[in-house]
C-alpha cells in the first residue's frame, strides 16, 4: 500500500525560506522518480520538481534557481528547499511518483504573505 506524508510547510513572508519534507511509504519510492507538485486556489496542480533516484532533478522554470529538491534513498523521503519565496508560491505542495501516480497524500500548504 502506498503512503505519502508531507510535513513542513507554513506561513512565510516574501523572500523567506521553507524546507518540505516528504515520507513515503509501499514500493513506489524504490524504483521511481519522484516529485514536488502544487495547487494553488483556482488553479490547477502542476509540477514544480522531479527528482530520479540517481539524484538528476529537473525544474518548473519560475523555482528554478529557488528550490531544491533532494532524495535519501534509504529513508524513503524527497525534500524540497525554497528559497526567495513569493506570495505566488503559495499553494499546497504534494510529493507523488513523477509522472503522478493516483495516491496523493493530503498535501502541505505553503503561504508566501507579509
Amino acid at each position: 500500500q502506498v503512503r505519502l506524508v508531507e510535513s513542513g510547510g507554513g506561513l512565510v513572508q516574501p523572500g523567506g525560506s521553507l524546507r518540505l519534507s516528504c515520507a513515503a511509504t509501499g514500493s513506489i519510492f524504490r524504483t521511481s522518480i519522484m516529485g514536488w507538485y502544487r495547487q494553488a486556489p483556482g488553479k490547477e496542480r502542476e509540477m514544480v520538481a522531479y527528482i530520479t533516484r540517481p539524484g538528476y532533478s529537473n525544474y518548473k522554470d519560475s523555482v528554478t534557481g529557488r528550490f531544491t529538491i533532494s532524495r535519501d534513498n534509504a529513508k524513503n523521503t524527497v525534500g524540497l528547499e525554497m528559497s526567495n519565496l513569493k506570495p505566488e508560491d503559495t499553494a499546497v505542495y504534494y510529493c507523488n511518483t513523477y509522472p503522478a501516480g493516483k495516491y496523493w497524500g493530503q498535501g502541505t500548504q505553503v503561504t508566501v504573505s507579509s
